[in-house]
């Protein structure tokens, strides 16, 4: 087996799976920026709660439609993931894990809605954009080329793969706030991660020239 260390690797094709993340306030770690916020969220805040959406709502829609569900039903799950949110807030104790405590609501929305369906949902990250770039040309036509590929191998990756490459490389959460967004031990979403990226890296090298 790999080292677990590999599993933080940024391979060319994982690379391509990342998104922007909001910066965090001048002086603030983002862990203080997210206990500030949890802490104004918790205290009932107007304004906190517009910047938690402003902040997250994309973020979650992306991993949303990353893990397999469809425009209408990435809206409908997202938004019920921020009611959920609200409503268990009093429930988050340390206002620095809101990354990964977010994410855990999102992974058991989307679960619930998978085992509601059995299954009929198609796989599809259409609509999924990657980070925006400089290049033009040749070259962004083979980065765009590129993308597809990696798009398509993890359309086929197994639920749990599939879900701790969208938290840790596409949504950036650190390994302990994809396991906690997971509900799993770090050691298995290192262990998920290596597995998925071993068969992201022989699909994509398969389907090279």
């Amino acid at each position: 087996m790999q080292n677990d260390t590999q599993a933080t690797e940024q391979t060319p094709g994982a690379a391509h799976l990342k998104c922007m993340v909001d910066p965090v306030q001048p002086g603030q770690t983002p862990q203080e920026d997210c206990a500030v916020l949890a802490k104004r969220l918790r205290h009932g805040e107007q304004a906190a709660a517009t910047e938690f959406v402003d902040r997250y709502y994309q973020r979650v829609y992306l991993f949303m439609r990353a893990v397999g569900h469809d425009r209408q039903a990435s809206e409908d799950l997202t938004q019920e993931t921020f009611l959920r949110a609200w409503y268990h807030i009093g429930q988050l104790r340390d206002g620095r894990a809101l990354n990964g405590w977010l994410f855990r609501i999102a992974g058991n929305v989307s679960r619930l809605h998978h085992r509601r369906l059995k299954g009929k949902d198609a796989v599809n990250l259409e609509g999924v954009e990657p980070p925006a770039g400089g290049a033009d040309g040749s070259v962004k036509a083979g980065q765009q080329e590129q993308i597809d590929h990696v798009r398509q191998a993890v359309e086929r990756l197994p639920w749990k793969l599939r879900q701790a490459v969208v938290l840790h490389y596409m949504e950036q959460l650190t390994i302990a706030e994809a396991a906690n967004a997971a509900g799993i031990r770090e050691g298995t979403l290192k262990s998920r991660l290596n597995r998925g990226l071993e068969a992201l890296r022989k699909e994509v090298t398969d389907e090279q020239p």
